[in-house]
């Protein structure tokens, strides 16, 4: 890759952000469609995300990827939401349009309903649970809902949980959504949090009381390590296991066909992604 004063740039924003694939995805779609652009980590504190989102705009990047924790907080800072971001009230793509404008999106529903179309997952008519109620858990309800499904979600944080349904409520009338105190059967299982993120391998988010099973569907959106701990148990118990890699990569393309305007060679970016884990964990 050469950069020189007409490179292209975009990135990602978050904290952490060292363990992002994102960055070897988007520069390997680059190389392999000969654009002249590049992608960087930006690690940003949660109390510079509005500096860091000036910077961007002043120094006239492309556009940024937004994961944890500023998917929702980044929202005051944007001219612009698309439809689906301000229902799902979370953003992970932010472009930044020709006349400076920052618009917000969120592909995160995209890859997630692709990663469970890939998988063979039927979600109409099923009940879905989620771990965690935050952006990505978010993302996922909405998808959810707009498909069919009926959604339960499971936070530490209760309150989170009874304001992220409300609002799905809000913006899916009659959405078949609710927060629970305790582990519900379910047909999907869907982890929205950290837990077990490298280098916390050993952490699973499978909380006391949810026995999984054969003819389920575990959905783990941690991608690194790619077999998490709660996919380890998910397979274990005869589940079907579905990786966040899936969901990375899909999510990405849409970012990446945003910015660049042109298709994206999503197979490309997988092989990127599997090589970066492979490098990383000694594969």
């Amino acid at each position: 890759m050469t950069i020189d004063g007409a490179t292209r740039l975009a990135g990602v924003i978050g904290w952490p952000v060292k363990h992002s694939l994102s960055p070897a995805m988007h520069n390997a779609a680059y190389a392999a469609l000969g654009l002249n652009w590049c992608y960087v980590p930006l690690p940003v504190q949660p109390d510079k995300l509005g500096d860091a989102l000036r910077g961007a705009r002043a120094l006239g990047l492309a556009g940024v990827n937004v994961t944890i924790p500023h998917k929702e907080a980044v929202i005051p800072y944007l001219d612009h939401l698309s439809a689906a971001a301000g229902a799902i009230g979370a953003v992970n793509t932010v472009t930044i349009e020709a006349d400076g404008s920052l618009s917000g999106d969120n592909t995160d529903v995209f890859g997630f309903l692709a990663a469970l179309e890939r998988a063979g997952v039927e979600v109409a008519g099923r009940t879905a649970l989620l771990l965690g109620a935050g952006g990505a858990a978010r993302a996922a309800a909405y998808g959810l809902l707009t498909r069919g499904a009926r959604v339960r979600i499971l936070a530490r944080t209760a309150g989170r949980a009874v304001v992220l349904a409300g609002d799905m409520r809000q913006s899916i009338p009659g959405a078949a959504i609710e927060p629970i105190a305790a582990p519900c059967p379910a047909d999907l299982v869907v982890n929205c949090t950290p837990v077990g993120m490298w280098p916390h391998e050993a952490e699973s988010p499978l909380p006391a009381g949810l026995a999984l099973r054969p003819g389920m569907a575990v959905m783990d959106m941690v991608y690194r390590p790619l077999e998490t701990r709660l996919l380890s148990q998910a397979r274990a118990a005869g589940a079907q296991l579905i990786s966040g890699l899936d969901m990375l990569v899909y999510q990405g393309a849409a970012a990446f066909e945003r910015w660049v305007g042109q298709p994206a060679p999503a197979d490309v970016m997988r092989a990127a992604c599997l090589r970066a884990l492979g490098e990383a964990h000694g594969l």
